[in-house]
């Protein structure tokens, strides 16, 4: 998956917005003010820290060493550092960004996620 790829994908979801809080290199893909995805596009190999039930985590983890890892400067329970270079099929990361964007929808207050529903 490339950047450019990656950035789509992740402004792809309702209401999904890029800021950068933290400095100019570092994206961070919100929805309603709320965090579910944070990659600096330049790095390389790309990564991106995404949400993640914390069982699915450790299974991914598990299944994938090396390219799945704990979340780099996250909670490690629920999140993880996906390398997106390739070496994972594009269709799981991009699964798991939605998973990501999925999770963090779902805490949210439910007047926030109706308003997500609405045309």
């Amino acid at each position: 998956m490339t950047p450019e790829e990656l950035r789509a994908l992740c402004l792809s979801f309702d209401a999904a917005v890029e800021d950068f809080p933290f400095n100019p290199e570092i994206s961070v893909f919100k929805v309603r003010g709320k965090l579910f995805a944070l990659v600096n596009l330049d790095a390389r190999p790309l990564k991106v820290n995404l949400k993640c039930d914390p069982e699915d985590a450790l299974r991914l983890r598990a299944d994938h060493p090396g390219l799945i890892v704990p979340g780099w400067h996250m909670n490690k329970r629920h999140w993880n550092t996906v390398t997106a270079d390739g070496e994972l099929p594009d269709r799981l990361v991009r699964e798991l960004v939605e998973d990501s964007y999925d999770l963090v929808v779902a805490g949210l207050p439910k007047a926030e996620r109706l308003r997500l529903d609405r045309p």
